[in-house]
């Protein structure tokens, strides 16, 4: 199954686009050729890039702490686990706690370092980062594999708060969410969405052998789903097919 989400928000699409980052930074890193670690420096800058947006730490700290709040009026529920509810407690106090200790934004440490800083500005050159440009970044390139992942692993420590806390907030919004199978009648899907609730994230999942791309919008009140079809050459054409598949809002 193929897993789409579509985020109702601009917190969310940025919580997304960071979760990314870092996973690819995660895999990146995790290699040993050169060429790898290249990217694992241009993800990073993009992460700093979109950590650059002055209310982003604020905004993760709330929603942190919200999560808290929520999760405390679950204490003395019969149904709840106590062991589990205190232990995603501990877990958003320790990233709350983690994130707050650092001073400025994210990676706000290595915009210290004017090494890095030259690279950073290179990159978005096309071809910016040749040897003859940057011979001090050329060098580094030929160290050891493992002495680059030392290197790489100890700049994205300055990320890591930030990683954990993305990582847990979507973690719990997407627990948060009931599955349901539906289908789409000759390629189209509308549900109304229930009103006193605000969703924050639509998750479709959808079989690949039917070969469709779903093209989702949305709002509070209405969500719609059209089914694509992609021809030779990456058109896209309406779907008349009925199909089934997989719809979960989450809050």
């Amino acid at each position: 199954m193929i897993l789409y989400e579509y985020p109702f928000n601009e917190r969310l699409r940025t919580y997304l686009r960071l979760e990314q980052l870092f996973q690819r930074l995660g895999e990146l890193i995790a290699r040993t050729h050169s060429l790898d670690h290249h990217y694992a420096l241009v993800t990073m800058f993009e992460v700093m890039d979109v950590a650059a947006r002055a209310d982003l730490k604020a905004d993760v700290l709330k929603d942190l702490e919200k999560h808290k709040h929520q999760l405390d009026a679950y204490r003395g529920n019969p149904s709840i686990s106590e062991t589990v509810l205190d232990g995603v407690i501990t877990q958003l106090d320790q990233c709350f706690a983690a994130l707050n200790a650092q001073s400025g934004k994210a990676g706000h440490a290595l915009t210290e370092n004017d090494w890095l800083m030259s690279i950073r500005s290179r990159v978005g050159i096309p071809g910016g980062t040749c040897g003859f440009d940057l011979p001090a970044y050329y060098a580094w390139q030929h160290h050891a594999p493992q002495a680059r992942q030392h290197d790489l692993q100890d700049w994205a420590a300055t990320l890591a708060p930030l990683a954990e806390s993305v990582y847990l907030l979507l973690r719990l919004m997407r627990d948060s969410g009931l599955p349901q199978k539906v289908a789409a009648e000759r390629g189209q899907f509308q549900q109304n969405l229930p009103q006193g609730r605000t969703f924050q994230l639509l998750r479709l999942r959808i079989d690949p052998a039917l070969e469709l791309i779903p093209e989702i919008s949305g709002n509070r009140l209405i969500v719609s789903v059209r089914l694509m079809r992609q021809e030779e050459g990456g058109k896209l054409v309406p779907s008349n097919e009925d199909a089934a598949f997989e719809l979960t809002l989450c809050a």
